[in-house]
């Protein structure tokens, strides 16, 4: 069917809820409370392949497409959203240095991310340039074969803690031609990091500023030409969007999953109040909703990994209605729980907080709506 997983698909749908199963969702609540980052279960994921999930074969990743990735990001959203994102975000540099690096900088780089022995973070935000990311003003100024960075990056996922830093520069002139991509280390001489961010959600993955301060970093480190960053960002950030949408599916999955099981236990008025018709109708539009999502998401994964000419504008449809979507279903399945779904005995209070933020990054939803708007005036 036009609509079906295939069943290399499903098995790989298999295989990831069941890594979710064992080695996320029994921890997952322990994770959040504590703020713990679970490194060695981001490397129990990169043995199965999910630390590499589109990078090629040829460069030690499985070589997968974008509908097999947001397979993979959904089923580990299911056990917790933080730290699947985490994983997407790792995936999305990773893939970015593969397709777009010299052989030398894959050959430094990739053996390590694939396996996550490294990890890997995309900085491209700063304090003063967030939905503006043209306007950035980290700077990279050209010093015989190094470029001297001097800088900041603002609420990078992995701050801190990670290797790998895959980074925005302006090298030229302003606006996103003069932007240039730059693979930094965490050890580079003039690296350092702010506080971990206290953040509402996501406490299962650190968050921090990036500093640079007089960096020298190789010129061969250098991802695509000068003057290419921006567009390898913006390439980058098309599957990004659906990881993320993909994680926002995966959460709101569960959420509808345990709203479904509280209803049928929960007895009000002598009877269940899944019997209510009130709740039957709310369990019906969240079911419903989740599903237009999903359809929209995957074919958007499959126009991504075809690079299709409107790629873009359906990553963008998808990541918009596809995280508003999951707010909105975890919102109701925490109503369904009453007062029960505001303590954190139960885990929807958990997935509320997580999927709040994915209607802001990854380009937030009022600037998904601007490309899709500007891909239909251009037409």
């Amino acid at each position: 069917m036009q609509f079906d997983l295939t069943d290399e698909q499903r098995a790989i749908q298999d295989m990831a809820r069941k890594f979710t199963a064992d080695a996320i969702t029994p921890h997952a609540a322990e994770w959040d409370e504590k703020h713990i980052f679970p490194r060695e279960t981001v490397k129990a994921a990169a043995e199965l392949g999910f630390g590499a999930i589109y990078v090629s074969e040829a460069s030690g990743g499985i070589g997968l497409g974008r509908l097999e990735a947001a397979l993979i990001m959904e089923a580990m959203a299911h056990g917790c959203p933080a730290t699947s994102a985490f994983i997407s975000i790792h995936n999305m540099a990773s893939w970015m240095i593969d397709r777009y690096g010299s052989q030398a900088v894959k050959d430094a780089y990739l053996p390590s991310l694939v396996g996550c022995e490294r990890i890997a973070s995309y900085c491209l935000t700063e304090p003063s340039s967030g939905s503006d990311a043209a306007a950035l003003r980290t700077r990279a100024e050209r010093d015989g074969d190094h470029y001297v960075v001097s800088g900041s990056k603002a609420f990078i996922s992995g701050g801190g803690v990670n290797d790998i830093y895959v980074t925005m520069v302006r090298t030229g002139e302003d606006g996103p031609k003069g932007i240039s991509c730059l693979v930094i280390e965490k050890d580079m001489p003039g690296v350092s990091f702010g506080a971990q961010e206290r953040k509402l959600g996501w406490h299962a993955q650190p968050t921090a500023q990036v500093n640079f301060d007089g960096v020298r970093v190789p010129v061969a480190n250098r991802i695509g030409g000068e003057g290419e960053g921006f567009r390898i960002a913006m390439a980058g950030l098309d599957g990004g969007r659906l990881n993320i949408g993909a994680c926002s599916l995966g959460g709101a999955q569960r959420a509808l999953d345990d709203a479904i099981a509280y209803t049928r236990e929960r007895r009000q008025f002598g009877k269940a109040i899944a019997d209510f018709q009130n709740t039957q109708f709310t369990l019906a539009d969240m079911e419903t909703e989740l599903q237009a999502a999903r359809t929209l998401l995957y074919a958007a994964a499959a126009r991504v990994t075809e690079n299709a000419p409107d790629k873009t504008k359906f990553a963008a449809m998808a990541k918009r209605l596809a995280t508003d979507t999951g707010s909105a279903v975890v919102d109701r399945a925490l109503q369904l729980h009453g007062g029960y779904g505001y303590l954190q005995d139960y885990p929807v209070e958990r997935f509320w907080r997580d999927l709040r933020v994915h209607r802001i990054l990854e380009g937030t939803n009022e600037i998904m709506r601007m490309i899709v708007a500007r891909e239909l005036l251009r037409q």
